[in-house]
């Protein structure tokens, strides 16, 4: 079986990241330095090389027109003309031993083919005895045009310029060559960059330390993050991160943070909704084992009795299960929010509970306006409401209904006249499979108001009990303000118009 290669750390993959990067701008920053160096060095030997053309000229004394080279330099004159000495080689002597060549310098003068004369005054080097520039400076300037070019013997890489020297009544064939030996000229911007490269390297270096440490801090919230997500079990769900600072990464440790709760709160919830289903699931069960093992086959009555007691059991266990069913949905988000229309909401909850039996039912009060939730679902709510309110109130007392709106928000409320809910109770009955008495001699499986509280909240309200004036409870959902029972903002004017009712 082939092993799975090991994943690289994201450390090491934002270090490297980092250091490609540097690396990359450092060889830019230096390629472009050292070729603008490099450049200005050659232009400076470019110069340096045709200032030897009047030079010549000086020696000579003759000027000449301008004349382009055939690299592209312009010189003074295509060869240099002798006014003043009797052969070309009393000039070139002349010239040799007055243009003295200076460091990284050097230059000879050639009759024919042949090196004749190089400068006493060594301060530069000697190039006499290199035959293969001699040759190729020769064969160059064959066509009696000034030449330059760069050559690379064994003595280096050389600049250097042809000049013919030509007398009318002399035959022979002057020339005249200056040479500058390129990599002596090069050998500063050469320990420049060699500088450059050692100290960039020594900040790659730098950068790799630092970013190593920097990166191990960044990233350890998220290490932090792992550490606690693998401790976390569903027996223990109560690991929490540590937040520190207002960056990023400790926005993520609060919303890990946060979505942890929310993990352990439903987890607390769903584990709470089965340990009351194994509570309410045993009476029924008992009940009808207990009838079952105690039943007389032979005696037709003893076996109606336990078949209506079995089958008074199982529907009250199909409607603990439809409960438990609608209590899932009502917590769950399959909600149609939409603007509910108050009036027609009350008027709707009045017919329906007008037909549940042994009370007086009315509507008191409507609500004008309308609200934002889902319409069925607070139907479903104020309806369970009311039923709850028939069960626990005696037969042929009166029950009301009715709603409210203000800047406060909305009230759907049911008010009855039975024997009302103890404070200490009043926040208990709202949780699962709970009731205000202990006694269960009304039927249900305690659910009802869990479902109310359920849709309630996602509403964004809350459902309270109070007091019945003269004796009972009242239970009431309220729900937030929309936008239009919002108190409107004081327009300017209307300012005006006040102080103008003042004055």
């Amino acid at each position: 079986m082939a092993r799975t290669p090991r994943p690289i750390p994201a450390r090491v993959r934002i270090l490297a990241a980092i250091l490609a990067v540097a690396c990359v701008g450092l060889a830019i920053v230096g390629s472009v330095t050292f070729l603008v160096q490099r450049e200005r060095v050659l232009a400076e030997v470019d110069a340096r090389l045709t200032a030897q053309i009047e030079r010549l000229e000086t020696v000579a004394g003759t000027t000449g027109d301008p004349v382009t080279t055939d690299d592209g330099a312009e010189t003074a004159s295509e060869n240099v003309e002798l006014t003043d000495y009797s052969s070309v080689d009393t000039y070139l002597y002349a010239a040799v031993a007055r243009l003295v060549p200076a460091r990284n310098e050097a230059s000879v003068a050639i009759i024919d083919g042949t090196p004749r004369y190089k400068p006493a005054t060594l301060s530069g080097f000697d190039i006499s005895d290199d035959t293969t520039l001699i040759e190729r400076v020769v064969e160059e300037t064959s066509d009696g045009l000034t030449k330059t070019g760069t050559a690379v013997t064994e003595q280096g890489s050389l600049r250097y310029i042809a000049i013919p020297v030509v007398m009318p009544d002399d035959p022979q064939q002057g020339l005249y060559v200056r040479a500058i030996d390129l990599g002596a000229e090069l050998e500063s911007v050469t320990v420049a960059m060699t500088t450059y490269v050692l100290a960039a390297l020594a900040v790659l270096g730098a950068i790799g330390v630092v970013g190593w440490f920097v990166t191990g801090r960044l990233l350890s919230p998220i290490r932090h993050l792992r550490e606690t997500a693998d401790a976390i079990s569903f027996t223990d769900l109560s690991r929490r991160l540590s937040p520190q600072g207002n960056d990023d990464i400790s926005d993520l440790s609060r919303t890990v943070n946060s979505m942890l709760d929310r993990i352990e709160d439903s987890v607390d919830v769903q584990r709470q909704l089965l340990d009351d289903v194994r509570h309410e699931l045993k009476t029924p069960i008992t009940i009808v084992r207990g009838h079952l093992e105690l039943m007389d086959p032979r005696d037709a009555a003893d076996v109606a009795s336990a078949r209506d007691i079995g089958i008074a059991e199982l529907d009250r266990l199909a409607r603990l299960v439809e409960d438990i069913d609608q209590l899932a949905t009502a917590e769950g988000d399959a909600y149609a929010m939409t603007d509910v229309d108050l009036d027609a909401l009350t008027s709707r909850v009045g017919e329906l509970v007008a037909v549940i039996p042994d009370h007086s039912w009315s509507v008191e009060a409507r609500a004008e306006g309308t609200t934002t939730g889902d319409q069925d679902r607070l139907l479903q709510a104020w309806l369970q409401l009311a039923d709850n309110a028939a069960k626990y109130t005696p037969a042929g007392s009166s029950i009301e209904i009715g709603s409210s709106s203000d800047r406060e928000g909305t009230r759907l409320w049911v008010r009855d006249h039975g024997p009302g809910i103890p404070p200490a109770a009043r926040d208990r009955i709202f949780r699962r499979f709970d009731r205000a008495h202990v006694k269960r001699a009304v039927g249900g499986s305690g659910l009802g108001l869990a479902i109310v509280d359920a849709i309630t909240k996602v509403h964004g309200g809350r459902c309270v009990v109070t007091d019945t004036p003269g004796g009972g409870a009242t239970f009431t959902i309220h729900l937030p303000p929309t936008e239009d029972q919002l108190p409107q903002p004081v327009r300017a004017g209307d300012v005006v118009l006040q102080r103008e009712a003042s004055v």
